[in-house]
């Protein structure tokens, strides 16, 4: 049975993608799962450094496509989770380097070798984009609780069914106290305008730098909430879509609420 690929992809830049694609993959691999997560951000990888594999690093997907190396030499196993595989980017070549086309013929050989294939898409709308979107069967489109944000993602989605790829949605960085004050827009505000399926919402989480900082999957560190929402993503992914998703909410609001009853101000 072939595997399944899934782009990460999202229409702003710093919304949070390489770390959903290192924290996805890392969870779906701890069930089981054989999992390859693709850096497609030729010239800028940073997913290497995010999983900690950063001088491991030989080949990178540049060199398969053009045939320098074996797939199984560029893919670098994780040192801490089994069945989890790094493709890196080139840090020395443009994302021209790459065609569709050549993606299309690279999916075709990943999804024979591994259950999950997730490409972490480079920002925006160009070659780069085109490359990561090529052979996807599915994509995560990740936005924040920000207009920009969300305007951007709608562009995405647009592109992304052009291609007749199933876009889900991932509202990421929300922040619940400043929701709750109406600081920050709503998930249903999001779902509102984008009106793609949601498979999760995570929260905001200084835990998401110390985990980068420390080379290691957010669902790694047990009591991140961001890591057990994308650990939830995950088991969604994997067939559990029944699993609720889990509205993050203001650790204040309950205490208000009985204040509020209680008379207090």
């Amino acid at each position: 049975m072939e595997g399944k690929i899934f782009v990460i992809t999202s229409g702003k830049g710093g919304v949070g993608k390489t770390t959903a694609t290192s924290s996805i993959g890392a969870a779906l691999a701890m069930v089981g799962k054989r999992v390859a997560v693709v850096d497609m951000d030729i010239g800028l990888r940073n997913l290497d450094v995010v999983m900690g594999l950063e001088n491991r690093i030989v080949f990178n997907i540049v060199d398969v496509v053009q045939g320098k190396c074996k797939l199984s030499q560029a893919a670098i196993k994780d040192r801490r989770i089994n069945n989890l595989f790094l493709i890196p980017a080139s840090q020395s070549d443009n994302k021209d380097v790459l065609k569709p086309e050549d993606m299309v013929s690279l999916g075709k050989r990943l999804k024979k070798e591994f259950d999950i294939v997730l490409m972490d898409c480079p920002a925006g709308i160009e070659r780069g984009f085109e490359n990561a979107v090529a052979a996807a069967d599915e994509a995560l489109v990740i936005c924040t609780p920000e207009v920009s944000s969300v305007r951007d993602a709608d562009r995405i989605i647009g592109l992304l069914y052009a291609r007749s790829i199933t876009p889900q949605l991932i509202v990421n960085r929300i922040n619940p106290a400043m929701t709750a004050k109406g600081d920050m827009l709503s998930h249903e505000d999001v779902t509102d305008v984008l009106s793609i399926d949601l498979i999760g919402l995570v929260e905001v989480d200084d835990n998401v730098i110390v985990a980068s900082n420390l080379g290691k999957p957010l669902v790694m560190i047990d009591d991140s909430k961001a890591g057990q929402a994308f650990r939830r993503i995950a088991m969604r992914l994997d067939g559990h879509v029944d699993l609720p998703i889990q509205v993050p909410q203001n650790g204040s609001s309950l205490w208000k609420k009985i204040g509020n009853k209680l008379g207090f101000k």
